[in-house]
């Protein structure tokens, strides 16, 4: 049985090359059985609108740990299956950015799925946005917070396998 990482990052400005929150939720028989929610020190600056939509702002930051130090704590994690976000192509990009940004070497690449692309194709009369997903399936959401957002992630990941979908055959290699 895989292990899937449901995760989301929040970022400080529009360059979406650095984290500002991560909060990941893992899955493992089919039933989450961890979160985890941190918020990052940037080491950039912040975008007015970024903040007005996640609540995150320097302040808040100013004695997170930065990406480089947190990742010394989340790679067993992230490390450990498949990974999986909403809009994946965003998360994933936003991670290799702050791993190449801080001279981390991971690995060259990693498993993820999308659930928006799953929905896409299994779901395909509605639109895919993390908001009208949950409403969908009655999962709750505080909409852009890290830790809320995952967990909704993982939640309709759950969702799909328990209507019989083969999550599996929609995995990517994202490379690093």
């Amino acid at each position: 049985m895989a292990v899937y990482i449901a995760f989301d990052v929040e970022t400080p400005n529009r360059a979406n090359n650095r984290m500002s929150a991560i909060g990941i939720s893992a899955i493992k028989d089919n039933r989450i059985v961890a979160n985890y929610y941190s918020l990052v020190n940037p080491d950039t600056h912040f975008d007015y609108f970024n903040t007005r939509l996640t609540g995150i702002d320097a302040n808040k930051v100013r004695n997170a740990p930065n990406f480089a130090e947190l990742w010394k704590e989340i790679e067993p994690i992230m490390s450990k299956g498949i990974l999986v976000a909403h809009n994946a192509v965003f998360d994933m990009s936003v991670l290799r950015q702050c791993l190449n940004y801080y001279g981390i070497a991971w690995k060259p690449s990693a498993d993820y799925l999308c659930t928006v692309q799953i929905g896409r194709r299994v779901l395909p009369n509605m639109k895919h946005n993390l908001d009208v997903m949950c409403d969908y399936y009655g999962i709750a959401l505080d909409h852009h917070q890290a830790d809320s957002d995952s967990r909704a992630c993982a939640e309709i990941l759950l969702r799909y396998m328990d209507s019989g979908v083969d999550v599996n055959s929609f995995v990517k290699k994202y490379r690093f």
